[in-house]
């Protein structure tokens, strides 16, 4: 681990706390934060906004390799711009939540996002904290600590209908969790720890809980 840089993988399904969790880590650290995910939504919002047909793969992947990304490394201040709109709102509409794994299961589409996301976390000079779906395999395996983050469904489900409330209804609830679990499950593996990943079950954790023993992986590590 490095004296001067920490960096730092979560990944894990579908409201399994891991973005509140690597936020409240990255805080307490110093560090910079990636959702990666919310990168996924944002070329998700640019594919619909140009009218893109999703059963159009190679349509699908032009607009991810010509969608412009910002995105907000402040833990504290989420914002998402894509060819200059603010999406930072939209892109958590049931409707980009129902298509995202459009984006999420073709591998060039992952590929060009997973270049994206390398030479984020290589410019980050005091580190980052990145959480997503193969951030400890794909996108940063030689982060300094890796960690796969999961909870049983049922939890699961239930944070993510306190996040997003009246948005959704139970169709779309368990659309949300469970099927694009299984559908992005199809290209990479977040349900089973890899080599040298740590599993954490959050299930019957806190946030502050989770967050507590992430940094104790931390520790544990320097």
């Amino acid at each position: 681990m490095s004296a001067d840089r920490l960096v730092i993988a979560i990944d894990g399904p579908s409201g399994s706390g891991k973005s509140s969790a690597a936020k409240g880590v990255a805080r307490a650290l110093g560090l910079a934060y990636l959702d990666t995910g919310a990168m996924y939504r944002a070329v998700t919002w640019a594919m619909q906004d140009a009218g893109v047909d999703p059963s159009d793969r190679d349509a699908v992947i032009a607009a991810t390799q010509r969608a412009e990304l910002e995105i907000s490394l402040d833990p504290d201040t989420a914002w998402v711009r894509v060819n200059g709109h603010d999406v930072t709102d939209a892109i958590r509409e049931p409707g980009i939540s129902a298509t995202v794994s459009v984006v999420a299961t073709l591998p060039e589409c992952r590929a060009d996002l997973v270049d994206r996301q390398r030479a984020i976390i290589d410019a980050a000079p005091a580190g980052i904290v990145a959480e997503g779906r193969d951030i400890t395999t794909v996108v940063a395996p030689d982060a300094d600590v890796r960690l796969l983050l999961t909870a049983d469904p049922e939890i699961r489900m239930a944070r993510r209908k306190a996040e997003l409330g009246e948005k959704v209804d139970a169709a779309q609830l368990a659309d949300q969790v469970l099927r694009r679990d299984a559908d992005d499950s199809t290209l990479v593996n977040f349900t089973t720890a890899a080599d040298g990943v740590t599993h954490l079950d959050g299930t019957y954790l806190t946030l502050e809980g989770t967050i507590q023993a992430i940094l104790a992986l931390v520790d544990a590590a320097r």
